[in-house]
């Protein structure tokens, strides 16, 4: 499809004929011979006498390479271009934040697989994490893992591939063997700070107590709420065990409650699955669409044009100049 980037340089067309039609015309000198008794001679030979300058005109050739040349020239400026097919691009209108504990007491091999057999709880938690991260296609994630300490593995980012690797390189143990929901919390908030979006999601995932933190867990709740951040999170261990090991889910479903969000609690690598398709069920993927078609400028096309009939013009005026002195 043929357009034109600036169409309204075709009100420039008429500027030659608004010149002729008002513009006071140009007086070319002519060479004369100055003799006596001027107006004796020309009484004589019976003629008039003319000034000595006359306007000179052009031939139909000349006048139709000049029209052209014009037009060409005003089809250039309004800068003509090729428009492609549609091209639609979509983005995700929402940021989700995975936040993974890895604290010591996720080395425990209690968690039932697909298979039946127990693994490690992290193990399993990442098997079920990295569908998770893949059918994210488009949204934008980014990863915090947690221990004594919180640290970002990953910023949001829309290449799900490096998440998905940075995910792999989690250990147990490597932030630290306590836990601190509420850091992690905190630090999420601090990551949302870089998001653009409305739809701000968490998902927190632990098997212990807040035994660390610098703030507590339903503070920095409360904070991310008012920071419009919704917080999904996930129970998984032993809620029977004692000291740090014992998962506190009161603490978790508190957060959840806090910022609208919910509260779920697995056992198994199943019971993960399901979570985490329920996490979506409630929180459907948000899409901006935007379009746009790509345009190849064609604006070389008419000066081109332009040029050779210039040339070929002035080239033809040349040849004819020859030919009338060869005559003579």
């Amino acid at each position: 499809m043929l357009s034109f980037a600036v169409p309204w340089v075709a009100l420039l067309l008429p500027l030659p004929w608004l010149v002729w039609r008002f513009a006071p015309p140009h007086h070319d000198r002519t060479s004369a011979t100055r003799i006596p008794f001027f107006r004796m001679v020309t009484q004589a030979a019976g003629v008039e006498g003319r000034k000595g300058a006359v306007v000179l005109s052009r031939g139909r050739i000349q006048m139709a390479i000049a029209i052209a040349v014009w037009v060409l020239l005003v089809a250039a400026l309004a800068r003509p271009e090729r428009l492609g097919d549609p091209i639609v691009i979509e983005t995700a209108a929402r940021d989700v934040v995975l936040a993974l504990d890895i604290s010591g007491s996720m080395d425990q091999r209690d968690f039932k697989g697909a298979d039946g057999e127990n693994h490690q709880r992290l193990d399993a938690v990442k098997h079920v994490m990295r569908q998770f991260i893949a059918d994210r296609d488009g949204d934008r994630m980014a990863l915090i893992v947690f221990g004594t300490r919180a640290f970002v593995q990953a910023p949001f980012t829309e290449d799900l591939q490096s998440l998905d690797g940075f995910l792999d390189q989690t250990e147990v143990g490597m932030a630290g063997p306590n836990t601190a929901l509420g850091d992690a919390i905190g630090l999420a908030i601090r990551t949302f700070d870089s998001s653009e979006v409305d739809q701000r999601l968490m998902i927190l995932l632990s098997d212990g107590a807040d035994t660390s933190s610098r703030v507590t867990p339903v503070n920095a709740a409360s904070i991310a709420k008012d920071k419009g951040v919704t917080i999904y999170t996930i129970g998984v261990g032993d809620p029977d065990a004692s000291g740090e090991d014992k998962v506190d889910l009161e603490t978790l479903k508190d957060i959840a409650d806090r910022t609208g969000g919910s509260f779920f609690f697995a056992d198994e690598e199943q019971a993960l699955t399901e979570v985490y398709a329920r996490i979506d069920e409630q929180n459907p993927r948000q899409v901006e669409t935007t379009s746009y078609r790509p345009a190849e400028s064609l604006t070389f096309i008419p000066l081109a044009v332009a040029l050779i009939l210039l040339l070929g013009g002035v080239a033809a005026m040349h040849l004819t100049a020859r030919k009338s002195k060869a005559r003579t």
